[in-house]
């Protein structure tokens, strides 16, 4: 396998050059050859000799306009969306999501499971591998046409290695290096992120307008924020910037929390510490998931502590705010699902706390379910290395 896939990604490798014009047509609509070369600043005798580079390797191709008006026949150069494909993996403490993506980001399959906190990471990348087969086979397209795989995790990741450091959430998956094992089984380029970086990125790809300077904040069995600056995804020096879960509230709290310190934002706010608040109450109350049943049945005791884990959010968001004034937050993961409660308390403060310049045009929205940022991302993210863009 390993070789094979090897061989294919030398075979197919076209020139930078040819994979700058590339990106002129990522967005799907098909251009005429003077257009591209219009659009990239050479000559068309120069613009030609790249997109017949691309299409000997299979990433474009030319469509003969359907109406014929006399003379010669006129053509638009297009991406072939599914002459490769990529796997997009979102892997949590719970779930792990799999998809088969298009290189215009479109979902060709996709597949799930749910996994728990103390299984070997290697449980879960052999599933992957074995559904990344399946998923291959339910849409007819070789396993040889997979060209690069994201994979978000909902741990600290260091940049350079791609592996996860002291994750508090997952601490089987401590420095493990998920490249090299899938290496094993498929030589092309796997990028690692944290699994909020992947859902900021998604979300960015799904709003690109108004979304350029944008803050994703995720609140689930952990909590964190992903940034995106000047349209592009701001890691910081190792690649933990957003890491928010674990500020210290300023209200008067005690609570230990698993890296170690009292009182962070994720000991206080996060689904297992609203569960067993929740569970002192007397409610059946085990997942995050409960928790959101429970404020969806309108229990108040729920209800009101949602409320207040938004407030909290808020209070180091406002901080997030004042310190990068983005144009818009979106509030996701399983919390989120709770409705308006949570989403509330997160606008009550930030509003409230933050200076009028810096909310005057501030969004603070909730992440729509449907959208499924965290694949999106990863998709996007592999699509990128795939076509050689760095982000």
């Amino acid at each position: 396998m390993a070789s094979d896939m090897a061989s294919r990604g030398k075979a197919h490798a076209p020139s930078t050059a040819a994979m700058e014009l590339l990106q002129t047509l990522r967005d799907g609509n098909p251009r005429t050859r003077a257009r591209l070369a219009e659009l990239c600043g050479v000559a068309r005798s120069t613009a030609g000799i790249r997109i017949d580079e691309l299409i000997k390797h299979g990433y474009v191709e030319e469509e003969v306009d359907a109406i014929y008006t006399g003379g010669r026949p006129s053509s638009r150069v297009a991406l072939r969306p599914r002459s490769r494909v990529v796997l997009a993996a979102d892997i949590g403490a719970s779930h792990a999501r799999l998809a088969l993506v298009d290189l215009l980001g479109r979902v060709l399959a996709e597949t799930s499971t749910g996994v728990q906190i103390d299984d070997e990471p290697e449980k879960t990348m052999r599933w992957l591998v074995d559904e990344s087969r399946s998923l291959a086979a339910s849409v007819q397209i070789p396993v040889a046409d997979i060209a690069a795989i994201g994979i978000g995790l909902a741990a600290p990741i260091e940049h350079s290695t791609g592996r996860p450091i002291n994750p508090p959430i997952m601490p089987r998956w401590a420095d493990f290096d998920s490249a090299a094992w899938l290496h094993k089984h498929y030589d092309i380029p796997v990028v690692v992120e944290k699994d909020v970086n992947m859902m900021a990125v998604g979300e960015h790809q799904a709003r690109p307008k108004e979304s350029g300077n944008l803050l994703f904040a995720k609140i689930a069995t952990g909590i964190g924020v992903g940034i995106i600056s000047g349209d592009r995804l701001h890691r910081g020096e190792q690649g933990i910037a957003g890491d928010i879960g674990h500020v210290p509230l300023r209200r008067d709290v005690d609570v230990p929390c698993h890296c170690g310190n009292r009182g962070c934002l994720e000991a206080v706010a996060s689904g297992p510490a609203l569960a067993a608040a929740l569970r002192e109450l007397g409610r059946d109350a085990n997942t995050t998931s409960d928790v959101v049943d429970l404020v969806r049945s309108g229990d108040i005791e729920a209800i009101q502590l949602v409320r207040q884990a938004g407030r909290d959010m808020g209070e180091v968001l406002a901080t997030c705010v004042s310190l990068f004034n983005p144009s818009l937050i979106v509030v996701g993961g399983t919390l989120s699902r709770a409705g308006d409660h949570l989403l509330a308390g997160v606008r009550e403060v930030v509003y409230a706390r933050s200076m009028p310049l810096a909310t005057q045009r501030l969004e603070i929205a909730q992440s729509d379910p449907s959208t499924n940022s965290a694949v999106l991302g990863a998709a996007a993210m592999a699509v990128d290395r795939v076509l050689a863009i760095k982000r």
